[in-house]
């Protein structure tokens, strides 16, 4: 039998679902937004984490990231898709992390997972003093972070950003990499110019959630391929170094 408090809830979902398909700037297939994604809005619009919902920061096969207001201040909104992510992939990655050993195998408790997992590798770089976002709490598929921009305005990906000293640029994500590896024990795991922002002078990497601990049986691999993608990205932008003797100077290990 419904009472009053499950009626209000149910009431206020459908107001906030109406909300969001009525801004038109979203521009979003109905599967973005489905229960799930509501419920966990919901609960984040009740606490005062998000105080308004934007428009599309960046969209994707496997989530979209929105600007959102909290109080006057700007915060990004990352959505995975529960319908469209890449469920094989992720259950990939998160199965062998000893981190989530214990989460269901069906597409909603992985993504899930995912959403937490990419919550708790953030802050685990934060605390190693790398530039990331900082995260700000997760529920469901939605994770509420730092925004970073300025005023509306998202940094740019590396790939589009102008910087006028390729070589320090270059040097500063080298040095991200050792303190992921040495400090937090984490390697990013899918890092390209796709996956760095440029503001403010310096890197700032994002998209996170794949990022493996350092004692995943891939971790190794994964390290060599975010070296080999950066190195691609400025062997004509500046002196790059090779990849044994980055891992070896950089890591104190020889991973193959």
């Amino acid at each position: 039998m419904r009472d009053r408090q499950t009626d209000e809830f149910d009431k206020r979902v459908d107001e906030l679902r109406t909300k969001i398909k009525g801004l038109d700037q979203l521009k979003v297939r109905d599967d973005v937004f489905d229960e799930y994604t509501l419920l966990g809005l919901y609960k984040l619009l009740s606490k005062g984490w998000i105080t308004s919902m934007g428009g599309p920061i960046s969209t994707g096969k496997e989530a979209n990231v929105y600007l959102a207001d909290r109080n006057g201040t700007p915060v990004a909104v990352k959505i995975y898709l529960t319908r469209t992510a890449n469920f094989k992939k992720m259950q990939d990655y998160i199965t062998a992390d000893r981190r989530f050993i214990n989460i269901g195998k069906n597409r909603r408790d992985v993504i899930f997972a995912w959403t937490r997992k990419e919550f708790s590798n953030l802050r685990r770089a934060e605390e190693a003093k790398i530039l990331v976002p900082h995260p700000l709490i997760f529920d469901r598929n939605v994770l509420v972070m730092e925004f970073l921009g300025e005023e509306t305005s998202a940094f740019p990906q590396l790939r589009l950003a102008v910087f006028d000293d390729a070589q320090r640029v270059y040097d500063e994500i080298l040095e991200d990499i050792r303190i992921l590896w040495r400090q937090a024990k984490l390697v990013h795991g899918d890092l390209s110019e796709y996956n760095i922002l440029y503001g403010r002078g310096h890197p700032y990497l994002i998209d996170m959630g794949q990022a493996v601990t350092r004692d995943h049986p891939h971790a190794p691999g994964f390290l060599k391929r975010d070296l080999e993608q950066l190195n691609r990205f400025f062997n004509e932008r500046c002196t790059t170094r090779e990849i044994s003797e980055i891992l070896e100077k950089l890591c104190g290990t020889s991973p193959q």
